[in-house]
């Protein structure tokens, strides 16, 4: 190849973003929105889309697809562009939700129904013209890849977008529809890879985003993408990945990255995981794979782990090894998690709450570390044992990942990175009853609060203090959004990280920025998984 037009066929940032200005142009993306009453129409890439105008003012379109139906010989397939439609495509109904099986009460969805056919995202703007250019929120549900979906009421995007912001949230394939890896699958990819075909729809959306966005009054060169548990998992893996470069200028993460305890998986490991399965569905082609059915393909992966994986393409390598290297995205990061994000009980079962009960369970856990992890998670007396062996749990879950997450990229890193810790327990239920852990905010329990969706979550009897607190951490998350940076007036002082003098901000009815204190229990649990 004559090098002087190598860029043609591999462009840097400048020429992917000209790429695709290009091709919003040559697409005739309108500059202005056409409002009939309640119906609001814009003009994307694929053709004319007609949304809703809400009562507040916002407009909203849901259920846009973003990639072609990832149907029959397309199911385990990189997620294609989609096709253009003729007339107007009426964007006032959810999408399906991605097939997944019941397996979270608190997820209330207002889609209709699920299907293997849900590649579909939702906008809520307060532009009035596409000359706006407002930053942008791209959110990713969570639901430990396995369940979620984008028209869940906890994120709910008109909040946010009466603060001046472009809400995203979009569907991507869960469980064996969107992890699922096999030797043959990556043998028949041009990439040499498989799984990960829900990243790589996310990856798909932010793509779309770029292209579209415009014509929603949003500006792509103010991209931040967020997530909660799952979501943020996937927020750290578009900050690893090559392929997410240039595609957003900010991360927010809620509980969770694909770092430590939560790394990925190697490709051949995933790939094993797929034959054993196949055998097990009877089926000895992929054809006859891509002919079960989705409800059966679903029933028969239940109880099988389709993690993440290195597949060679997304991930090239652990995403640890690519943020030693420096070659993750440096971008702005807030992120965090909650003071309780699980109980005692994955550490001590049903035993009661006893120093003894809890030394032996540490013995089980870490054999000749048990001391060790005793030290970093103390107990003098009984009485201690429920907050320590929470703390524990809670780490070994999912806390200790996302630490990992805060502190590389800001070591690694040029781009400052806020961390906070969400303090803020849930009030009783409306039924009397109790909010579900009563030694700090559960996992998931900060979601209404960050995206202003407190009303929308009809279980809890929320007071004037839960308003309070979800004003303010919205109002961090949108400063972030639009800046980079959490701070704004009336607001409690939020200082970027400093590994010399680490501070988190602590979100509650009275938010402040405190000292670290509990910084070598991070350091003990990195020394078991980053070996």
């Amino acid at each position: 190849m004559n090098r002087s037009f190598e860029f043609l066929y591999k462009p840097p940032y400048l020429m992917k973003k000209i790429i695709l200005l290009l091709l919003a142009i040559i697409s005739g993306i309108a500059f202005s929105f056409a409002q009939t009453g309640s119906n609001v129409q814009v003009k994307i890439t694929n053709g004319l889309l007609q949304g809703v105008v809400e009562t507040s003012g916002i407009h909203s379109f849901k259920g846009i697809p973003y990639a072609q139906p990832p149907l029959a010989d397309l199911r385990w397939k990189e997620p294609r562009p989609p096709k253009n439609w003729a007339g107007v495509h009426v964007a006032d109904h959810f999408g399906p939700q991605a097939m997944q099986p019941p397996v979270f009460s608190d997820m209330m969805f207002r889609s209709n129904g699920k299907s293997e056919d849900c590649l579909y995202l939702n906008v809520w703007t307060p532009a009035k013209s596409a000359k706006e250019k407002l930053p942008v929120l791209v959110y990713f549900y969570g639901g430990g890849f396995i369940a979620g979906d984008g028209s869940e009421y906890r994120y709910d995007g008109e909040a946010l977008a009466k603060k001046g912001i472009v809400t995203v949230t979009i569907n991507y394939r869960l469980g064996i529809f969107g992890f699922f890896a096999h030797p043959e699958l990556t043998k028949e990819s041009p990439h040499h890879s498989s799984g990960n075909y829900g990243l790589m729809d996310q990856h798909a959306a932010l793509l779309w985003v770029q292209k579209n966005i415009a014509a929603f009054g949003g500006d792509p060169d103010k991209v931040t993408i967020g997530g909660e548990s799952a979501g943020s998992m996937s927020v750290s893996a578009q900050v690893a990945s090559p392929l997410s470069k240039g595609l957003f200028r900010g991360a927010i993460g809620e509980s969770g990255a694909v770092l430590g305890n939560l790394s990925p998986v190697p490709l051949t490991d995933i790939e094993q995981t797929g034959v054993k399965f196949a055998q097990k569905a009877g089926a000895t082609t992929l054809d006859d794979l891509r002919k079960i059915p989705a409800d059966k393909l679903m029933q028969l992966a239940m109880g099988i782990k389709f993690s993440t994986a290195v597949d060679g393409y997304f991930l090239p390598k652990m995403p640890q090894a690519i943020f030693d290297a420096g070659k993750q995205m440096h971008v702005p990061l807030l992120a965090g998690w909650n003071s309780a994000e699980v109980e005692y009980h994955s550490v001590l079962g049903n035993d009661s709450l006893t120093v003894t009960n809890y030394k032996k369970a540490l013995q089980k856990l870490y054999n000749d570390k048990a001391d060790d992890v005793f030290n970093a998670y103390p107990a003098a007396t009984d009485a201690d044992v429920a907050q320590a062996a929470t703390d524990l749990a809670s780490d070994r879950f999912i806390v200790f990942a996302t630490w990992k997450f805060t502190d590389i990229q800001s070591k690694i890193g040029d781009k400052p990175v806020y961390r906070y810790l969400f303090s803020k327990k849930r009030p009783p239920m409306v039924n009397g009853q109790g909010n579900g852990n009563s030694l700090g905010a559960s996992h998931a329990s900060e979601i209404e609060y960050a995206l202003g969706n407190l009303s929308t979550n009809k279980v809890y009897a929320w007071t004037p203090d839960d308003y309070k607190v979800s004003e303010t951490m919205q109002t961090y998350f949108a400063n972030f959004i639009k800046t980079g940076n959490p701070n704004g007036n009336g607001l409690p002082q939020w200082d970027k990280l400093d590994s010399a003098n680490p501070k988190t901000m602590v979100i509650d009815v009275n938010s402040q920025l405190t000292p670290v204190t509990n910084t070598a229990r991070y350091i003990l649990l990195e020394s078991f998984y980053n070996k």
